[in-house]
């Protein structure tokens, strides 16, 4: 019965040697053990096939060859990520990190392992265990962006000079086309002309009356004929494929290879690209950090055996990166009645930049609240108890500067959560005394008379015009 194969068959197909041809008897030997005092039966590690008790290869015809289970076990360890796999190249996938599986521990031999976290999931992060599984703590940690940009310089310093030479050789190999199958094609015509023009001669040198061997003379010769019309037709087929390059695209390659650099930096590059690349030319990278673990060190093992050493500053954690506290105290205050956009203005006027340096916004303010759990809302909210120095002035029916006064003077009392934010005035105060009064004697004779709420025999704390009235009249 013929059916699309299973998962398990696969795997089966590439682990299990009775796949390959070979009988194994003891794998998975059970050993006995003594637990609390009681003999268990339990199963041990899984054994490789030549070490088990019972090992007959070429017992049978197998799926595969024993050649061949052997080449997909190596595969295998060097896919897996576990750091007992013997190489230090593994599968590529489809992450950002470039560096996964090249890299190991250089304080426990461990390779390092890679996590993706941030908003969208694409920041890597290389981590060692250690021995956080049994209890302890990760062996090393840092960030991925800086340090796959840091070694990917180096492997540009390595191939960059080779770019040019690249180009050329891709613009041979494509001008050439399938040169060396046309030229043994060609070869093979003459061959076959010979053997069709020795068919003739034969063929035509029989006597007629044998027609046995005038038969199978005549057979070969029309054999001859049709073998030199198939490789006629495979030439033809290959002048017609033949691929040339327009001057446009040889400039476009020689450009490429002049300019690896750039073409590496672009995002038209794909990651798995450049994990093919590094897999390439290197080796395995080692990696450990200093005392204070604010460097990092690496050693680079080329494929070859050449080796660089090399050493960066330890990239920043995620408190490196974090909100400003004085950032976050505003946005604590304000958030109760103002809007984000008012909230980015004041942060702005005040000098404060996000985490990473860059200036405040509407959607930054709210990804802060939304990460500190701090309940705001995108856009103030309307409130009929307090309005601002714009509401308050229209109010009153006077000038900014006037309600600015009757701040200062003391009579008016306003409310602002962060410096250079917006004022709030609390609207049954515009309606009190002494505002009321203020504001009724300024409408009625033009002069701003602040009492500051003293009794009438008290000096007041501000007189407009009228030190300048009296000095006129004394004159």
């Amino acid at each position: 019965m013929w059916k699309i194969p299973s998962h398990s068959l696969i795997r089966d197909v590439l682990c299990n040697p009775f796949y390959a041809g070979a009988y194994v008897w003891g794998r998975r030997p059970v050993a006995t053990m003594l637990i609390d005092g009681r003999l268990e039966k339990r199963q041990t590690a899984m054994r490789r096939a030549e070490a088990c008790r019972v090992f007959i290869r070429d017992h049978h015809i197998g799926y595969i060859d024993w050649a061949a289970y052997e080449e997909n076990q190596r595969m295998i360890r060097r896919n897996s990520v576990n750091w007992q796999g013997d190489e230090a190249v593994t599968a590529i996938r489809a992450g950002q990190g470039l560096l996964v599986g090249l890299l190991r521990c250089g304080h426990c031999g461990r390779k390092l392992h890679v996590r993706y976290w941030g908003g969208r999931g694409t920041n890597a992060r290389y981590l060692c265990k250690g021995d956080y599984d049994d209890g302890g703590q990760y062996c090393i940690a840092f960030g991925g962006g800086g340090v796959d940009r840091r070694l990917g310089l180096e492997v540009l310093n390595v191939i960059s000079p080779l770019g040019v030479q690249a180009s050329l050789r891709a613009l041979e190999e494509l001008s050439a086309g399938d040169l060396v199958e046309r030229v043994a094609l060609s070869s093979k015509l003459e061959q076959l002309d010979y053997e069709a023009r020795k068919a003739f001669e034969q063929y035509d040198a029989v006597d007629a009356r044998n027609r046995l061997v005038a038969g199978e003379l005549e057979r070969r010769w029309n054999a001859k004929l049709e073998d030199i019309q198939t490789v006629k037709q495979r030439l033809s087929t290959l002048d017609k494929n033949r691929y040339s390059l327009s001057s446009e695209q040889e400039a476009r390659i020689r450009f490429m290879g002049d300019n690896f650099a750039g073409i590496w930096e672009s995002d038209a590059c794909p990651p798995a690209l450049k994990k093919m690349i590094f897999r390439t030319i290197v080796e395995e990278i080692i990696v450990c950090a200093d005392a204070e673990n604010r460097t990092l060190q690496f050693t680079i093992h080329w494929k070859g055996g050449a080796h660089t050493r090399g050493e960066m500053q330890r990239p920043g954690s995620a408190t490196d990166t974090a909100t400003p506290m004085e950032a976050l105290e505003i946005i604590r205050r304000m958030a109760i009645r103002s809007g984000d956009d008012q909230i980015a203005s004041v942060l702005n006027r005040l000098g404060y930049s996000t985490g990473k340096g860059k200036r405040w916004n509407q959607n930054r303010v709210a990804t802060v609240r939304r990460n500190y759990s701090i309940a705001g809302q995108r856009r103030a909210l309307p409130d009929p108890e307090r309005v601002s120095l714009s509401a308050a002035a229209r109010i009153c029916q006077v000038s900014h500067n006037t309600i600015e006064r009757l701040v200062e003077a003391g009579l008016l009392k306003r409310e602002q959560p962060a410096p250079r934010a917006p004022w709030e005035i609390r609207r049954a105060d515009l309606e009190a005394e002494p505002v009321r009064s203020v504001i009724e004697h300024l409408q009625r004779t033009g002069k701003l008379i602040l009492h500051g709420g003293c009794a009438e025999n008290q000096v007041g704390l501000f007189t407009e015009n009228e030190g300048f009235d009296n000095g006129r009249h004394h004159e």
